[in-house]
């Protein structure tokens, strides 16, 4: 491996909008790595925990998130959002004076910036990831142009945009990622997941349970399934979706509940279960894309996106999916073992590998040019 491959210095930092952003980043990490790269990440509180563990060896810069809060009722969700915009334009504006002097402290070659909008730089390559590039909101129309205007004005600052999905019908986004114009700079990099399937794992769960998201609809989600699968004759795991604390309990017979699980320990969960009953977050419905595992999915309350995601791909036949207002689990499952799942087409789930491999040769491409125009001159 060349000495300028292996002197690339990537600097990751993804939002801090529940943990999916930073959970879908390490299969881009570990590639960077693998490509003889020294990654960094900027994060703080649980994304920070939660990256620390899977990545002991790589520092982590303190860098305040966007700390958007949420509201207790879904029906306000949008209403919220909308009032912490000058909160999230503040935020960008430090992202940008706090980057500057990073990339001068550490000579950062380039920045990967998992929907950050403020984490672009002049003079290196920067890249912009997301699966949103037409934002949903509950009042459509005027309000989703708005919205899509905005994030084209951040995303054309960057270098790239890399788009976490497939191109084409058989997708997982819908038109969230395939509207019907898109940047310049984009291109799609296939299913992001740090899960590897495996044949022939033995079952052990009836149900896995995958509690995520903000706060304080994680809570209540928590609180309805642990307090209604108590009087089920099932054996289940729940995994809380809070890094940094290890604790175990026991809730019922045959059901436990474990606050995180690391990636591997919860690759053989999926693995083990029937089925997997979790929020319509975009990178856990990559990770069960990947795994080709059956999910039943209770969108975050209010969160358009999510919402969305639920009701395309039930109608594609993916994943059951209803919401959480007047949620029974026992009728649940019920309904989704009569559900008619459809197999996620096999796709290339290693096409990020390519785009990764590129963009670092295309690195090394720039610094060999400049070293040999320096030599000339």
């Amino acid at each position: 491996m060349s000495t300028i491959l292996a002197e690339k210095k990537i600097l990751f930092v993804p939002l801090d909008w529940g943990l999916g952003h930073a959970t879908r980043d390490i299969p881009l990490i570990h590639e960077m790595q693998n490509a003889g790269c020294q990654v960094f990440i900027a994060a703080e509180g649980k994304h920070a925990a939660l990256l620390q563990q899977e990545f002991p060896e790589i520092t982590i810069f303190p860098l305040p998130g966007y700390r958007i809060q949420y509201a207790q009722k879904g029906k306000f969700f949008g209403l919220k959002i909308i009032q912490q915009i000058p909160k999230i334009i503040k935020a960008v504006t430090n992202e940008q004076q706090w980057l500057k002097k990073i990339v001068a402290d550490y000579q950062i070659d380039a920045v990967i910036s998992d929907n950050r909008f403020g984490l672009y730089h002049k003079d290196i390559p920067c890249v912009f990831i997301t699966h949103q590039l037409l934002i949903k909101t509950p009042f459509g129309g005027w309000s989703e142009r708005t919205l899509q205007k905005i994030n084209y004005h951040f995303i054309n600052k960057y270098s790239a945009c890399w788009i976490p999905d497939f191109k084409g019908e058989d997708n997982l986004s819908g038109e969230l990622a395939h509207p019907s114009k898109l940047p310049n700079n984009t291109s799609y990099i296939g299913c992001l997941s740090r899960f590897i399937n495996k044949p022939d794992v033995p079952k052990k769960y009836d149900l896995l349970v995958l509690i995520s998201g903000p706060e304080p609809q994680r809570t209540n989600l928590e609180n309805i399934i642990t307090t209604q699968i108590k009087s089920l004759q099932i054996k289940a795991l729940i995994v809380r979706g809070l890094p940094g604390s290890p604790e175990t309990k026991t809730i019922a017979p045959g059901v436990e509940q474990v606050n995180h699980l690391n990636a591997t320990a919860l690759n053989e969960a999926i693995l083990a279960s029937d089925i997997v009953l979790s929020r319509s977050g975009y990178t856990t419905l990559m990770d069960l894309a990947r795994l080709n595992k059956k999910g039943i999915l209770v969108p975050t309350p209010g969160q358009t996106e999510q919402e969305y995601l639920g009701n395309y791909l039930m109608e594609k036949g993916y994943f059951y999916s209803l919401p959480q207002e007047g949620f029974d689990l026992k009728t649940t499952l019920e309904k989704a073992g009569k559900f008619n799942f459809h197999s996620f087409r096999e796709n290339d789930m290693d096409q990020y590998k390519k785009v990764v491999r590129s963009f670092i040769d295309e690195l090394s491409r720039k610094d060999a040019k400049r070293a040999k125009e320096a030599k000339i001159f």
